[in-house]
């Protein structure tokens, strides 16, 4: 490793005043979070939320997924997977146990309070297996067999969120809408992390293959009846770049594939258009969810200068012709505050399982659910720091809390780690 001693040091605050200072600053971070990390190890924030616990608790439901993932599979079978990336597309079959309807709040995923969680207030795991693909085909098929419709719901999260994040919050959309499907989780390698958007972006371009041969797979089984596809967010690409894919190599999308649901979608909406034309004339039923309130997007629009597809103004042109003339039905979620919306005929031709997620969206039914802490939403509404742009200063600001607030010391040590490097690599000589 490259020693840089006084000299070189003097040199390059010559060259670039702010580049010593800087690379002093991100150590000292790295010191912080060190020392904090090892005051409050036991403090606040909780992993391994996914061990299986042994017993049961009257009045609770079970949700029972499916899981395809690009993730890396992690050092411990209580997390299952982490936010690296795989070599090869891997499984997992889950059995998420939700409290009883009267201990818990329809909508929200009551995260156990330390590890093991309590089924009788907790959302818990009865069952967390890692599997491989000929044991992934037996238990879907097991599961379809017994679906109303053989339906299969496929469920693409967002930005910024974990493993833990999707199992949980997409059990809680199951049960909560009540829809009669045989769930299969999508989950790509998320760091959880504001300060890893670029990240996260380049995860859903990595994945796009496997979510391509996996909504493949689903459609070519005879068992299947029919698909449909809930994404979030930064899923949202993903979703539409697989099914760009799919057209392209086999001349169609699978006509299995009935219903997209684009919930906030943080896609450049010229993109968007382009992928959706290159579907061509055969494609899903499009249902697009849209709220011009959105943070989350306005912060994207500022990091990438495109206006996002999930904060358009539907009613505004050239949106109200493109969307009418695309056949695509659209919810605007911006002054939305009941389900009064389903009086009205959005929905009335929409099958069923829409028709079930359209309402809880409408509702205002939270798609992600990412371990924010103190420092995240500093660096939020303070910095608009979440990409590489910026993340040095966005790390300035979120050190102190870190010293106390156990979750913005976790998300951030890989960050620090990463930008020490680059500083480091970028003053040697």
């Amino acid at each position: 490793m490259h020693r840089i001693d006084s000299d070189d040091e003097a040199r390059e605050q010559r060259l670039n005043p702010s580049a010593g200072s800087l690379q002093s600053r991100i150590f000292r971070i790295g010191l912080v979070l060190l020392a904090a990390s090892s005051l409050g190890a036991c403090a606040g924030y909780s992993r391994g939320f996914l061990a299986p616990v042994v017993e049961s608790a009257p009045g609770t439901s079970k949700v029972d997924l499916l899981v395809a993932t690009t993730r890396m599979p992690a050092g411990s079978t209580a997390e299952m997977f982490s936010g690296g990336r795989g070599s090869a597309p891997a499984f997992a079959d889950i059995e998420v146990s939700l409290p009883p309807d009267a201990a818990r709040e329809i909508g929200e995923v009551q995260w156990p309070r330390q590890v093991p969680g309590n089924p009788a207030v907790d959302f818990v795991t009865l069952r967390a297996e890692i599997i491989d693909r000929a044991q992934a085909i037996a238990t879907f098929h097991k599961r379809i067999a017994k679906t109303p419709g053989r339906q299969v719901l496929v469920f693409i999260h967002g930005f910024n969120n974990r493993f833990e994040d999707a199992v949980f919050r997409f059990a809680q959309i199951v049960h909560d809408s009540d829809a009669e499907v045989t769930p299969v989780l999508f989950t790509w390698p998320s760091r959880g992390s504001l300060l890893a958007y670029g990240y996260d972006r380049e995860s859903t371009n990595y994945s796009r293959n496997a979510l391509e041969d996996l909504l493949r797979w689903l459609a070519k089984d005879p068992q299947v009846g029919e698909i449909s596809i809930l994404a979030h967010s930064m899923g949202n690409w993903l979703a539409l770049e697989s099914l760009r894919q799919m057209a392209i190599r086999d001349g169609h999308i699978a006509p299995k594939i009935r219903n997209v649901l684009l919930a906030a979608p943080d896609v450049d909406v010229d993109l968007a258009r382009e992928q959706i034309a290159d579907m061509g004339p055969n494609r899903p039923n499009f249902t697009l969810f849209v709220s011009q309130n959105d943070k989350a997007l306005v912060l994207s629009e500022r990091i990438w200068g495109g206006t996002r597809l999930g904060a358009i103004d539907p009613a505004e042109e050239p949106y109200k012709t493109d969307l009418a003339r695309e056949n695509i039905k659209v919810v605007d979620l911006t002054n939305i505050r009941s389900a009064d919306v389903l009086n009205h005929n959005t929905f009335a031709e929409s099958p069923k399982i829409v028709e079930l997620i359209g309402a809880r969206l409408a509702q205002g039914q939270t798609i992600t659910d990412s371990h924010e802490g103190i420092g995240d939403r500093i660096i939020e509404r303070a910095t608009g720091a979440a990409a590489s742009v910026g993340a040095a200063t966005a790390l300035v600001v979120s050190a102190p809390v870190a010293v106390v607030d156990p979750s913005t010391r976790e998300n951030y040590a890989d960050e620090v780690q990463a930008l020490g490097q680059s500083v480091h690599k970028t003053v040697q000589p």
